[in-house]
């Protein structure tokens, strides 16, 4: 993991114009009004008796938050939004627009920033126990819910 190269990965997606339809992208994926970009992911989980995990979330996290102190620098302090209340939303029913829905699948928060028009979003993903983390951004003009 980079941070030189994450940082990169942002400044890209932020100057990308958004597609018209969803699709793949060289760091993720994209669709109308927004692109997400995994910037690490790590190995499964599937033979750990959960002291390995416990060691790489913390990593994701250190990383995580030494990437957003070089954000903040930017653009100020984020917001920490829970994507909790958004993902229980979205299970009762309610339409909750991507990337928030796709990210409140397996982001309990993230540190979001708004520059120029754009929503800056930061956060660790982790889908269930066994799986990676990944580390993911997304870059959007669409406002959270």
């Amino acid at each position: 993991m980079t941070t030189a190269r994450h940082l990169a990965t942002i400044d890209r997606l932020r100057s990308r114009p958004f597609p018209g339809e969803f699709g793949r992208t060289d760091v993720g994926y994209s669709g109308v009004g927004y692109h997400i970009a995994e910037l690490a992911t790590s190995e499964d989980f599937w033979e750990d008796d959960g002291t390995r995990r416990e060691i790489v979330e913390d990593q994701y996290d250190a990383e995580r938050d030494a990437l957003a102190m070089l954000l903040t620098a930017r653009w100020g302090e984020p917001q920490v939004f829970s994507l909790w209340s958004v993902f229980d939303r979205g299970m009762a029913g309610e339409e909750i627009p991507d990337p928030w829905d796709a990210l409140s699948q397996s982001v309990p928060d993230v540190h979001l920033w708004r520059a120029d028009g754009r929503w800056i979003a930061l956060g660790v993903s982790h889908w269930d126990k066994e799986l990676p983390f990944q580390l993911v951004t997304a870059v959007t003009e669409i406002d959270p819910p």
